[in-house]
């Protein structure tokens, strides 16, 4: 048989932190109803989808902003809060790809503050690098790409030593991987008073929308006010306003799976660990394999069996959690490298 005769290999991609699980039925089911009406336009700036996320974190509308996912919150910040390259963006490196994208669509100078050699973002330097000019300040808890957290105790004294002049966005992408008592939850630091943040959050990871591209972020009325200045209009399409619905009303079940891939985390990081990989401890729905010498091997050899990862040449590997099977197509892919 020659190469082109080769049935391929199926592949699973375990390289952009998908939950490896479709919608829900009853999910399915309330996009497929909604179908009849796409002939028609969104609401103009999705207020009713702000008004249901209020009700459902407690908040006010005004204290609501949505977007193309978390990033096109994070885009919208940036973009109302910075005015040029004179005014700098500071966040940790490596994170998530898009924050120099954004810091750069919008204008802003970029900033950015190598992790700890634990893969933690390192407040301390983080601080240092604020100046007169800086605007924003990224924070991603759990952290992309490495899964590390910033506590509580230390989150807090962050907050107070920065200058008012600073807008910080807590990218909380992740956070329903960590599990509510664990870390410190942005909503309640800004039911708290803290009026220099925006939470975000997405439908994307652990609710499993990511092809609908719906995020929300919380704030004060204020701060909203100025980041739905940047909204682009009937960006939000109903499907998705439905989906979000219909998953809202899903989270007995939606936790359900959540629980199953936080367990398949914990096996798959003392299995990694017990074959020789070094795997930094993750509250997220991946693992960071630290691993600089031996990543492009390991990532050959997962794409050998069918297996897609996250490679960062030089520095390591993200590892999506998907299923069991998948998992153990990546351990036995582990074995012997």
């Amino acid at each position: 048989m020659t190469a082109v005769d080769e049935k391929p290999l199926t592949l699973h991609s375990l390289a952009l932190n998908e939950t490896p699980y479709p919608p829900l039925d009853s999910v399915r089911k309330a996009i497929a109803d909604s179908i009849s009406e796409l002939h028609l336009y969104p609401q103009f700036y999705a207020d009713g989808l702000m008004e249901f996320i209020a009700r459902w974190r407690g908040v006010t509308t005004e204290s609501v902003v949505v977007g193309s996912g978390s990033v096109g919150v994070a885009l919208q910040t940036l973009q109302a809060f910075t005015d040029g390259p004179q005014d700098e963006v500071v966040y940790g490196w490596r994170a998530f790809d898009a924050y120099p994208i954004i810091t750069d669509m919008a204008g802003a100078g970029r900033i950015e503050v190598p992790l700890t050699r634990d893969g933690e973002q390192d407040l301390d330097r983080i601080l240092g690098a604020v100046t007169d000019r800086t605007r924003v300040v990224i924070l991603c808890n759990p952290h992309n790409p490495t899964g590390t957290a910033v506590e509580a105790a230390a989150l807090e004294k962050f907050l107070d030593a920065l200058p008012p002049h600073v807008l910080v966005l807590l990218d909380e992408a992740y956070m329903e991987f960590a599990g509510d008592a664990v870390l410190p939850q942005g909503i309640d630091l800004l039911k708290a008073g803290r009026d220099r943040l925006v939470v975000l959050r997405t439908f994307s990871k652990a609710y499993g929308l990511a092809g609908l591209r719906i995020g929300y972020g919380l704030t004060t009325p204020g701060t909203a006010r100025r980041i739905r200045t940047m909204s682009v209009p009937y960006s939000i399409t109903e499907t998705a306003r439905t989906a979000v619905v219909a998953s809202v009303g899903a989270e007995a079940e939606l936790n359900e799976r959540i629980a199953a891939l936080t367990a398949e985390r914990t096996r798959m990081q003392a299995a990694l660990r017990g074959l020789g990989w070094r795997v930094l401890e993750s509250r997220a729905n991946f693992l960071w394999l630290d691993e600089p010498e031996r990543c492009a091997a390991f990532h050959r050899a997962c794409a050998g069996a069918g297996v897609q990862v996250r490679l960062y040449p030089g520095e390591g590997i993200r590892l999506t959690i998907g299923t069991p099977d998948a998992n153990d197509l990546v351990l036995r892919s582990a074995r012997g490298l």
